[in-house]
């Protein structure tokens, strides 16, 4: 049988009409949804015909499916990332900046569309960097901040070999493309349309007139030295990742085709900066 994903995010109460939709859908389109052990225990899920209950989460499924805002869709782009499979969101947060669709555009056959493959996929780079002692994908940002409550942060930045500046800041964050509307875009980053083969870097409130944010080249990596005399924090797509500490350092470099994000036909990055932001803007 066809297998698919299933990740939402903690308010139960407000996915459980979609999830309902989607079992339907999924029963009539002959595709067993499979439920992680957290998924199983939030929405008290039982194995049945064409759901699997405490599933582990597998590469041999055709699609993931997210009832979710952007910090789960993130979640499930990173565990699937490398493996070619599809993440189909459906947006229960604020932005949703890489939902699919919204829930009231789904209509009576969107799950079925979805899980029929009736939509296009977009590659997503990502950014690769060890940190805690493990190697990490990125699909949004590694970001870079000092401690609550120490002093401010001396970093340092190079590329390619080369040391491009230092500066004193409370952080600096490495933003994909489709994490250049995030975190980087509060600092003033610049923003970098879907498509675009490179990253951004920004800092975060400098103390320094001479940063600046700039683009980086796809195949030249950052190195990023701590020069302060406490450890930063290191997190990717926000959650912790470790920590830096002094005299450490540690590269990011640009991954292409990490993750695969499923859009509507005819979608655009424009279209959805402008749907998005517009909206927060009115």
């Amino acid at each position: 049988m066809r297998g698919a994903t299933v990740f939402t995010h903690r308010r139960v109460e407000q996915v459980a009409p979609a999830l309902a939709a989607l079992r339907t859908a999924a029963r009539d389109e002959g595709v067993e949804l499979r439920f992680d052990e957290r998924e199983t225990a939030k929405h008290a899920i039982v194995s049945a015909p064409g759901v699997v209950a405490d599933a582990e989460v597998a590469n041999d499924v055709e699609l993931c499916l997210v009832l979710g805002g952007d910090g789960t869709i993130l979640r499930a782009l990173r565990r699937y990332a490398g493996t070619g499979v599809p993440v189909f969101a459906v947006n229960f947060g604020e932005v949703g900046f890489l939902a699919t669709v919204e829930p009231d555009e789904l209509g009576d056959d969107g799950f079925h569309r979805a899980l029929r493959r009736d939509f296009e996929v977009l590659s997503l780079p990502a950014l690769s960097v060890e940190a805690g002692g493990g190697i990490h994908a990125a699909i949004n940002d590694v970001s870079i901040h000092r401690k609550v409550g120490e002093r401010v942060a001396h970093l340092a930045y190079g590329l390619d070999g080369a040391e491009v500046g230092r500066v004193r800041c409370d952080g600096l964050v490495v933003a994909t493309p489709a994490g250049s509307t995030g975190y980087n875009l509060a600092n003033g980053g610049p923003v970098l349309a879907w498509g675009v083969e490179g990253f951004a870097v920004s800092f975060i409130a400098p103390h320094s007139l001479a940063a600046r944010a700039l683009v980086v080249a796809p195949d030249d990596p950052l190195t990023i030295d701590n020069r302060s005399r406490e450890a930063v924090d290191v997190t990717v797509d926000g959650v912790a990742a470790g920590e830096l500490g002094p005299g450490e350092s540690l590269t990011t470099r640009f991954l292409r085709d990490a993750g695969a994000l499923a859009q509507e036909p005819g979608s655009s990055f424009y279209k959805r900066l402008r749907d998005k932001f517009g909206k927060l803007a009115a």
